[in-house]
Protein backbone atom coordinates (compact mmCIF):
# COMPACT_ATOMS: atom_id res chain seq x y z
CA UNK A 1 0.00 0.00 0.00
CA UNK A 2 1.33 3.46 -0.88
CA UNK A 3 1.93 6.12 1.75
CA UNK A 4 -0.92 8.20 0.28
CA UNK A 5 -3.29 5.24 0.51
CA UNK A 6 -2.17 4.57 4.09
CA UNK A 7 -2.79 8.22 4.99
CA UNK A 8 -6.27 8.07 3.47
CA UNK A 9 -6.98 4.87 5.37
CA UNK A 10 -5.95 6.48 8.64
CA UNK A 11 -8.42 9.31 8.09
CA UNK A 12 -11.33 6.97 7.33
CA UNK A 13 -11.42 6.06 11.03
CA UNK A 14 -12.03 9.03 13.28
CA UNK A 15 -9.08 9.98 15.49
CA UNK A 16 -10.53 10.36 18.98
CA UNK A 17 -7.43 11.13 21.06
CA UNK A 18 -4.35 13.30 20.84
CA UNK A 19 -3.80 17.01 20.15
CA UNK A 20 -5.73 16.86 16.86
CA UNK A 21 -9.08 15.10 16.47
CA UNK A 22 -10.16 14.08 12.96
CA UNK A 23 -13.74 13.04 12.31
CA UNK A 24 -14.26 11.97 8.69
CA UNK A 25 -17.90 12.27 7.57
CA UNK A 26 -18.69 11.32 3.97
CA UNK A 27 -15.99 13.35 2.28
CA UNK A 28 -15.63 16.02 4.97
CA UNK A 29 -12.94 16.10 7.67
CA UNK A 30 -14.05 17.85 10.85
CA UNK A 31 -10.68 18.67 12.42
CA UNK A 32 -10.52 19.84 16.04
CA UNK A 33 -7.57 21.43 17.82
CA UNK A 34 -7.71 19.41 21.02
CA UNK A 35 -5.80 21.13 23.81
CA UNK A 36 -8.72 22.90 25.52
CA UNK A 37 -7.00 23.08 28.93
CA UNK A 38 -4.21 25.07 27.24
CA UNK A 39 -6.62 27.12 25.07
CA UNK A 40 -5.51 25.00 22.09
CA UNK A 41 -2.11 26.68 22.17
CA UNK A 42 0.37 25.45 19.58
CA UNK A 43 2.86 23.22 21.38
CA UNK A 44 5.28 20.91 19.59
CA UNK A 45 2.81 17.99 19.53
CA UNK A 46 0.01 20.05 17.95
CA UNK A 47 2.37 21.68 15.43
CA UNK A 48 3.64 18.23 14.42
CA UNK A 49 0.09 16.87 14.14
CA UNK A 50 -1.11 19.78 11.98
CA UNK A 51 1.89 19.49 9.67
CA UNK A 52 1.38 15.75 9.27
CA UNK A 53 -2.36 16.08 8.69
CA UNK A 54 -2.13 18.74 5.99
CA UNK A 55 0.84 17.03 4.34
CA UNK A 56 -1.12 13.76 4.09
CA UNK A 57 -4.22 15.63 2.94
CA UNK A 58 -2.54 16.76 -0.26
CA UNK A 59 -2.81 13.20 -1.62
CA UNK A 60 -6.33 12.43 -0.42
CA UNK A 61 -9.23 12.06 -2.84
CA UNK A 62 -11.62 10.88 -0.13
CA UNK A 63 -11.48 14.16 1.79
CA UNK A 64 -13.01 16.96 -0.27
CA UNK A 65 -13.65 19.65 2.37
CA UNK A 66 -12.03 20.44 5.75
CA UNK A 67 -13.71 22.16 8.69
CA UNK A 68 -11.18 23.38 11.29
CA UNK A 69 -12.24 24.29 14.82
CA UNK A 70 -11.02 24.43 18.41
CA UNK A 71 -12.17 22.40 21.39
CA UNK A 72 -13.47 24.30 24.40
CA UNK A 73 -14.00 28.02 24.70
CA UNK A 74 -11.42 29.37 22.23
CA UNK A 75 -10.25 28.59 18.71
CA UNK A 76 -6.50 28.88 19.37
CA UNK A 77 -4.54 31.13 21.71
CA UNK A 78 -1.40 30.99 19.57
CA UNK A 79 2.03 29.64 20.44
CA UNK A 80 2.37 27.74 23.70
CA UNK A 81 4.65 30.28 25.40
CA UNK A 82 5.19 28.15 28.53
CA UNK A 83 6.66 25.35 26.43
CA UNK A 84 8.69 27.75 24.29
CA UNK A 85 10.22 29.56 27.24
CA UNK A 86 10.96 26.34 29.14
CA UNK A 87 13.05 25.18 26.20
CA UNK A 88 14.98 28.45 26.21
CA UNK A 89 15.57 28.17 29.97
CA UNK A 90 16.89 24.61 29.74
CA UNK A 91 20.52 23.65 30.23
CA UNK A 92 20.86 23.40 26.45
CA UNK A 93 18.72 26.17 24.92
CA UNK A 94 18.15 25.94 21.16
CA UNK A 95 20.70 27.48 18.85
CA UNK A 96 19.73 30.17 16.35
CA UNK A 97 19.67 27.52 13.61
CA UNK A 98 17.43 25.26 15.69
CA UNK A 99 15.10 28.16 16.49
CA UNK A 100 14.84 28.99 12.80
CA UNK A 101 14.02 25.36 11.97
CA UNK A 102 11.28 25.38 14.62
CA UNK A 103 9.91 28.70 13.36
CA UNK A 104 9.75 27.36 9.82
CA UNK A 105 8.11 24.14 11.02
CA UNK A 106 5.25 26.24 12.43
CA UNK A 107 5.03 28.35 9.26
CA UNK A 108 4.92 25.16 7.17
CA UNK A 109 1.38 24.59 8.48
CA UNK A 110 -0.09 27.58 6.65
CA UNK A 111 1.90 26.75 3.51
CA UNK A 112 0.44 23.24 3.52
CA UNK A 113 -3.05 24.63 4.16
CA UNK A 114 -2.81 26.78 1.04
CA UNK A 115 -1.31 24.00 -1.07
CA UNK A 116 -3.81 21.30 -0.16
CA UNK A 117 -6.56 21.04 -2.80
CA UNK A 118 -9.41 20.90 -0.28
CA UNK A 119 -11.22 24.11 0.76
CA UNK A 120 -10.83 24.82 4.48
CA UNK A 121 -13.55 26.42 6.61
CA UNK A 122 -12.50 27.73 10.03
CA UNK A 123 -15.02 28.07 12.85
CA UNK A 124 -13.77 30.70 15.29
CA UNK A 125 -15.01 31.10 18.84
CA UNK A 126 -13.32 33.07 21.60
CA UNK A 127 -9.74 34.07 20.89
CA UNK A 128 -7.78 33.43 17.71
CA UNK A 129 -4.51 35.05 18.66
CA UNK A 130 -1.08 35.00 17.06
CA UNK A 131 -0.58 31.59 15.49
CA UNK A 132 -4.28 30.85 15.94
CA UNK A 133 -5.12 33.94 13.89
CA UNK A 134 -2.66 32.71 11.25
CA UNK A 135 -4.53 29.38 11.00
CA UNK A 136 -7.79 31.26 10.49
CA UNK A 137 -6.26 33.54 7.86
CA UNK A 138 -4.84 30.58 5.94
CA UNK A 139 -8.32 29.06 5.68
CA UNK A 140 -10.53 29.71 2.66
CA UNK A 141 -13.67 30.70 4.60
CA UNK A 142 -14.00 31.95 8.17
CA UNK A 143 -17.19 31.85 10.24
CA UNK A 144 -17.03 33.62 13.60
CA UNK A 145 -18.99 33.32 16.79
CA UNK A 146 -20.22 36.59 18.26
CA UNK A 147 -17.61 36.29 21.02
CA UNK A 148 -14.71 35.86 18.57
CA UNK A 149 -11.74 38.21 18.86
CA UNK A 150 -8.64 37.96 16.71
CA UNK A 151 -5.23 39.62 16.77
CA UNK A 152 -1.63 39.56 15.59
CA UNK A 153 -0.25 39.10 19.09
CA UNK A 154 3.39 38.89 18.03
CA UNK A 155 4.27 42.58 18.36
CA UNK A 156 2.96 42.62 21.95
CA UNK A 157 5.65 40.08 22.87
CA UNK A 158 8.60 42.10 21.65
CA UNK A 159 8.65 40.34 18.29
CA UNK A 160 7.96 41.68 14.82
CA UNK A 161 4.27 41.96 14.02
CA UNK A 162 4.57 39.88 10.84
CA UNK A 163 4.60 36.14 11.44
CA UNK A 164 3.31 32.84 10.03
CA UNK A 165 1.98 34.42 6.86
CA UNK A 166 -0.10 37.17 8.47
CA UNK A 167 1.58 39.96 6.49
CA UNK A 168 0.72 38.03 3.31
CA UNK A 169 -2.90 37.17 4.08
CA UNK A 170 -4.17 40.23 5.92
CA UNK A 171 -3.58 42.93 3.26
CA UNK A 172 -5.20 40.69 0.65
CA UNK A 173 -8.23 40.10 2.85
CA UNK A 174 -8.87 43.50 4.43
CA UNK A 175 -6.61 45.99 2.61
CA UNK A 176 -3.33 47.57 3.63
CA UNK A 177 -4.74 50.15 6.08
CA UNK A 178 -6.62 47.72 8.34
CA UNK A 179 -3.83 45.15 7.99
CA UNK A 180 -1.28 47.76 9.08
CA UNK A 181 -3.42 48.68 12.06
CA UNK A 182 -3.72 45.09 13.24
CA UNK A 183 -0.10 44.12 12.60
CA UNK A 184 1.53 47.27 14.00
CA UNK A 185 -0.62 47.55 17.14
CA UNK A 186 -1.56 43.96 17.97
CA UNK A 187 -5.05 45.17 18.87
CA UNK A 188 -7.96 42.77 18.70
CA UNK A 189 -10.62 42.88 16.00
CA UNK A 190 -14.03 41.65 17.15
CA UNK A 191 -16.53 39.59 15.18
CA UNK A 192 -18.76 42.46 14.04
CA UNK A 193 -15.88 44.52 12.69
CA UNK A 194 -14.31 41.42 11.12
CA UNK A 195 -17.57 40.91 9.23
CA UNK A 196 -17.69 44.57 8.20
CA UNK A 197 -14.17 44.51 6.69
CA UNK A 198 -14.65 41.15 4.97
CA UNK A 199 -12.39 39.13 7.24
CA UNK A 200 -15.17 36.63 8.03
CA UNK A 201 -18.16 35.50 5.99
CA UNK A 202 -20.71 35.22 8.78
CA UNK A 203 -21.21 35.85 12.51
CA UNK A 204 -23.40 33.51 14.55
CA UNK A 205 -23.99 32.40 18.11
CA UNK A 206 -21.24 30.12 19.40
CA UNK A 207 -23.49 27.07 19.62
CA UNK A 208 -24.55 27.60 15.98
CA UNK A 209 -21.06 27.43 14.43
CA UNK A 210 -21.29 23.86 13.16
CA UNK A 211 -24.79 24.41 11.78
CA UNK A 212 -23.59 27.59 10.06
CA UNK A 213 -20.83 25.62 8.31
CA UNK A 214 -23.22 23.02 6.91
CA UNK A 215 -24.59 25.08 3.96
CA UNK A 216 -21.04 25.90 2.83
CA UNK A 217 -20.03 22.26 3.10
CA UNK A 218 -23.17 21.11 1.30
CA UNK A 219 -22.60 23.54 -1.57
CA UNK A 220 -18.97 22.46 -1.96
CA UNK A 221 -19.86 18.78 -1.83
CA UNK A 222 -22.39 19.42 -4.61
CA UNK A 223 -19.54 20.51 -6.90
CA UNK A 224 -17.52 18.02 -8.90
CA UNK A 225 -14.40 16.93 -6.99
CA UNK A 226 -12.04 18.04 -9.77
CA UNK A 227 -13.85 21.33 -10.27
CA UNK A 228 -13.62 22.10 -6.55
CA UNK A 229 -9.90 21.32 -6.32
CA UNK A 230 -9.02 23.33 -9.42
CA UNK A 231 -11.12 26.27 -8.23
CA UNK A 232 -9.11 26.57 -5.00
CA UNK A 233 -5.87 26.27 -6.96
CA UNK A 234 -6.95 28.98 -9.41
CA UNK A 235 -8.03 31.35 -6.63
CA UNK A 236 -4.67 30.94 -4.91
CA UNK A 237 -2.75 31.69 -8.07
CA UNK A 238 -5.00 34.58 -9.08
CA UNK A 239 -4.23 36.47 -5.87
CA UNK A 240 -0.58 36.81 -6.95
CA UNK A 241 -1.04 36.76 -10.72
CA UNK A 242 1.01 39.27 -12.71
CA UNK A 243 -1.82 40.08 -15.11
CA UNK A 244 -5.39 39.31 -16.11
CA UNK A 245 -3.94 37.33 -19.02
CA UNK A 246 -2.21 35.00 -16.55
CA UNK A 247 -5.45 34.51 -14.62
CA UNK A 248 -7.52 33.80 -17.71
CA UNK A 249 -4.91 31.34 -18.97
CA UNK A 250 -5.30 29.39 -15.72
CA UNK A 251 -9.10 29.58 -15.90
CA UNK A 252 -9.08 28.40 -19.52
CA UNK A 253 -6.86 25.46 -18.65
CA UNK A 254 -9.14 24.45 -15.76
CA UNK A 255 -12.30 24.67 -17.85
CA UNK A 256 -10.83 22.51 -20.61
CA UNK A 257 -9.66 19.92 -18.08
CA UNK A 258 -13.01 19.73 -16.29
CA UNK A 259 -15.05 19.77 -19.52
CA UNK A 260 -13.30 16.58 -20.64
CA UNK A 261 -14.30 14.69 -17.50
CA UNK A 262 -17.21 12.29 -17.06
CA UNK A 263 -18.32 14.42 -14.12
CA UNK A 264 -18.97 17.34 -16.48
CA UNK A 265 -21.23 15.14 -18.60
CA UNK A 266 -23.04 14.03 -15.45
CA UNK A 267 -23.37 17.63 -14.28
CA UNK A 268 -25.01 18.67 -17.54
CA UNK A 269 -27.36 15.66 -17.51
CA UNK A 270 -28.36 16.38 -13.90
CA UNK A 271 -29.00 20.04 -14.70
CA UNK A 272 -31.23 19.18 -17.65
CA UNK A 273 -33.03 16.47 -15.68
CA UNK A 274 -33.47 18.79 -12.68
CA UNK A 275 -31.81 16.45 -10.17
CA UNK A 276 -28.68 16.38 -8.05
CA UNK A 277 -25.57 15.14 -9.90
CA UNK A 278 -23.80 11.97 -8.83
CA UNK A 279 -20.11 12.66 -9.34
CA UNK A 280 -17.54 9.89 -9.53
CA UNK A 281 -14.38 12.02 -9.66
CA UNK A 282 -13.76 10.85 -13.24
Amino acid sequence: MTSAAQAAGRRESAVKTGPLLIDHREGVDWVTLNRPDSLNALDRSLVDALNQYFEDLAHSKKTRVVVLRGAGRVFCAGLDLKEAMSRRASNEPPTVAESLDHQRHIADIVMLMRRCPQPIISLIQGSAAGGGFALALASDIRIAAKNARMNCAFIKLGLGGCDIGTSYFLPRLVGVSVASELILTGRFINADRALAVGLVSEVVEEDELEAAAEPYVEAMMAASPLGLRLSKECLNMSVDASSIEAVIAMEDRNQVLTSRSEDFKEGVRAFLEKRKPIYRNA
